[in-house]
């Protein structure tokens, strides 16, 4: 009866989610997620750059390394990111920094989609116990959104382009305020991503040897089947399916699907955990399967966490303090 009960109550949290979005346009967009790119009008045209964009170790490598820019005063940083998007304030990357007092750790924290708050709560538990936290705003969210806009639904939609950008954005902004951390003098640096956080946190730990220890809440594969499948992206995929079938869509965000660097993710010096929802809706558990039987099949070892409770209740008592607890263990480890 508990879990019935549980699970209603994730449905009215991702009725409630649904509130206010409005269906969109399919748009490809290409310009966006491959800059230079000529004038692309077909889905097979725009598949075959996110297949070029695959094989591109570089992708998600910073095309700058000026430490320029970074501005630090009350427990805030902000600084320029090095994509330029047609909203303003989304070009210029807000984190909330809960200093420890102590150089040991930096863990840095990317949020889930729509996130309408930071996560107060686990940075002041952890930067009491000697590890700085810091929280990113990522793409189109809290202050790189403008007043009373729904931009956050610019980093995950039906064009195809400007997701990918916007994902890319997330990965260089995030890289970009890691290297500003080793600047500062932090020894080791960790990563937690929630939700969509999770594929922009698993994008980071892929590609940068700076991260030592990642923790993937709520996570996946596969973007595209993800939103495809998921409860809290219907009108995405309303959008999506008279246009483009799963195989192409597939294909066209392949540059985010973190099993495409699963390799990656199984270096040796990357400490890898994954917290994961038996009764997910939005990101359901046959995806989450399949990620980490990719992972293993690559040779990682990851610490696996199943509870038994949906995506949204996750955040609830004794659920969230079981992944806390896990989380807590990933970043004691080996000090």
């Amino acid at each position: 009866m508990f879990h019935s009960w549980l699970d209603r109550w994730d449905e009215r949290r991702a009725r409630r989610g649904e509130e206010g979005k409005k269906p969109t346009d399919f748009v490809l967009d290409a310009e966006r997620a491959f800059p230079g790119a000529k004038r692309i009008t077909s889905i097979e045209e725009f598949c075959a750059l996110a297949d070029q964009a695959v094989a591109d170790p570089a992708f998600f490598d910073e095309p700058s390394v000026s430490d320029q820019g970074f501005e630090r005063k009350d427990g805030w940083l902000k600084f320029p990111s090095d994509i330029s998007t047609d909203i303003a304030e989304n070009n210029v990357v807000w984190t909330k920094i809960t200093d420890s007092g102590s150089f040991d750790q930096a863990m840095v924290i990317f949020h889930h989609w729509n996130a309408s708050a930071r996560n107060r709560q686990i940075a002041n538990f952890f930067s009491q116990r000697g590890i700085t936290v810091v929280e990113i705003a990522m793409p189109y969210h809290f202050e790189r959104s403008r007043p009373g806009s729904l931009y956050a639904d610019y980093m995950l939609s039906p064009n195809l382009g400007r997701t990918i950008q916007s994902v890319r954005q997330a990965v260089w902004d995030g890289r970009k305020l890691i290297r500003w951390l080793k600047s500062e003098g932090y020894r080791e640096i960790s990563v937690l991503g929630m939700s969509l956080g999770s594929w922009v946190a698993g994008l980071i730990a892929a590609h940068d040897s700076a991260v030592s220890k990642a923790s993937l809440f709520l996570t996946a594969g596969s973007l595209a089947d993800m939103v495809w499948t998921g409860r809290a992206t219907r009108s995405i995929r309303d959008s999506l399916e008279p246009e483009i079938e799963l195989t192409d869509l597939r294909r066209a965000w392949s540059p985010l699907n973190l099993e495409n660097y699963a390799h990656s993710l199984a270096r040796p010096d990357l400490d890898l955990q994954v917290v994961l929802a038996k009764r997910d809706k939005v990101v359901l558990p046959e995806l989450s399967e399949r990620f980490m039987q990719r992972l293993k099949d690559a040779g990682a070892k990851p610490n696996i966490l199943e509870l038994n409770c949906g995506h949204y209740s996750l955040a609830m008592p004794p659920y969230i303090l079981l992944a806390g607890l896990s989380l807590k263990r990933l970043l004691r480890r080996g000090r």
